[in-house]
This record gives C-alpha cells, sequence and structure tokens, in this order.
C-alpha cells in the first residue's frame, strides 16, 4: 500500500476542510481575510472548508503556510486531505541528526560559563551545558529524573520555585508564554501542562500584564544564591531553517548575567 492509500484510509480524522476553518478561526482570520493572504478565491476557499472541493497537496501546504502552522499541523492536514506528509519527524537518537546535535552542543558549549538548555515542544529538556546545574542546586530529586521539564522545574515547590525572589514576576511570564504557545498550536499536550503549572502555590503577587518600570527592559529571573541574589536575562533560539518536525521544535533558551556579580558567580562555578 502507498504512503498517499494508507493515508487515505485511515479512520477518524477530521476532513481538511474542517481543520482549514478551524486553524484559520483560531488565527481570526475571516474567509476574505485568507483568501486575500493566500491569492485565492474566497469561493474556492469556501468550497474547500465544506468538503465541496478537494484541494491538492499544493493548495493544503499554501494554505498552511499563510495560517503559520506548524511542521507537524501541516502534516496533519496533509493526511486528513489523503497525501502522505512531506516533513519527517527523526527522533535526535537518529543517524540522519547527528548534525543536528552537534550544533546544539557547539550552541550550548559555546554559551558557558553562562547557563543554557535546549527544549522539545513540550519543554522536555533534550541537552544542557554545564552551567544549568547553578539552577539545579536544591531541587527535589525527582524532579531531576528524565524527562525533566523546564518549566515543571523551573515553577514546582519542590524545585527552582522557592529560590525564585521575584517568583511571581517570573511564574506570570511563563505561563503567559506558555498559554500563547497553546492560543498558537491547540497543542492538548501544552494545554495539560498550562494547567498543572498554573494550579502550583504562589505566594508572591502575579502580574496580570507586564508593565515595566523606567529602566526596564525585559523580565528579569532573580535567584537566591548563597553569594547573593543572581540576575539573568534570556533569549531563545531556534533553528532557522528547519525542514523536519522534531528539528522545527527544538529551542535553545540562553540566559545571560545582568549584573558582574551573577557573571563573576558563574565563571567561579565552573573554575
Amino acid at each position: 500500500m502507498s504512503a498517499t492509500a494508507a493515508a487515505v484510509a485511515q479512520p477518524g480524522r477530521p476532513p481538511v476542510g474542517q481543520l482549514l476553518r478551524a486553524w484559520r478561526e483560531r488565527r481570526r482570520l475571516s474567509q476574505m481575510d485568507l483568501a486575500l493572504e493566500a491569492a485565492v478565491s474566497t469561493r474556492h476557499l469556501s468550497f474547500v472548508e465544506t468538503g465541496r472541493s478537494k484541494p491538492s497537496r499544493e493548495m493544503v501546504l499554501h494554505l498552511a503556510e499563510h495560517l503559520d502552522l506548524r511542521l507537524r499541523d501541516r502534516n496533519e492536514l496533509l493526511l486528513a486531505a489523503g497525501y502522505a506528509p512531506v516533513y519527517g519527524e527523526a527522533g535526535l537518537d537518529a543517524p540522519q541528526m547527528a548534525p543536528v546535535r552537534e550544533a546544539v552542543r557547539r550552541v550550548l558549549a559555546a554559551h558557558e560559563p553562562f547557563p543554557a538548555v535546549a527544549v522539545d515542544r513540550g519543554w522536555d529538556v533534550v541537552e544542557t551545558n554545564a552551567s544549568v546545574a547553578i539552577f539545579l542546586e536544591g531541587i527535589a530529586p525527582p524532579l531531576a529524573q528524565p524527562p525533566l521539564n523546564a518549566l515543571r522545574l523551573t515553577l514546582h515547590p519542590d524545585g527552582m520555585a522557592p529560590r525564585i525572589a521575584n517568583l511571581g514576576e517570573w511564574r506570570a511570564h511563563l505561563l503567559g508564554r506558555l498559554r500563547r504557545h497553546v492560543a498558537l498550536t491547540a497543542d492538548e499536550g501544552l494545554a495539560a501542562l498550562h494547567a498543572e503549572l498554573a494550579a502550583y502555590p504562589c505566594d508572591d503577587p502575579e502580574p496580570e500584564v507586564d508593565l515595566p518600570g523606567p529602566a526596564d527592559v525585559a523580565v528579569p529571573l532573580r535567584l537566591r544564591h548563597p553569594e547573593g541574589e543572581l540576575a539573568f536575562l534570556s533569549t531563545v533560539s531556534v533553528f532557522g531553517t528547519p525542514l523536519d518536525v522534531t528539528v522545527s521544535e527544538l529551542a535553545i533558551e540562553s540566559f545571560f548575567p545582568l549584573d558582574e556579580h551573577t557573571a563573576a558567580v558563574l565563571r567561579a562555578a565552573v573554575g
């Protein structure tokens, strides 16, 4: 049986038109909006959504591009339309992923002596550099067992949370970031993770929106430490031209010292 035939034979999958309409509405686009952006007729888009017209593989990918869908969701649309997926999904331990693993490790190593971590789409840790150890000090052993989830580790009361001096602010930042990912992807796993994290106790006030002070430029992570409070800013990097689902969902979060005291403590920690 061909890959395409196998895709057609899968039962229980919503039709492609229904999925396209759901994604369009999630993006808060009217049929006219999407038709104009994708340079297709509103009539044809309407026929696709109602099932009166079967889109070509190229049209499915074209609409998915304009809906800004993840590669994972583009594959789902193709399957729903009766086509084989076009984007591979290899595990990080697969032979063809060796260059990706090496690239991630080089980026993490180059960030020393400052912490950096690579995570997958569910914020499960796939690789870290040695400096991440400063975040792991004092956490409960069960939380350090794989799969290690970066958000759970940060906000769990037996994790980093008791050491975060601005827990309410940092928690609001992380939950807001996760909430936006859920809204963008409709990922049920991420929605469940958000519900879990939001239920963790927090005595610090949580701002509903980030209102910067006169000198604030980003939300910092402030960590209590025996040598004094450490302060970090973070950046997130992704692969710029992914053609594999796994690669497209990798992210590297790098933490930079916000002051010289934090930099000095980190340099001393790695000798």
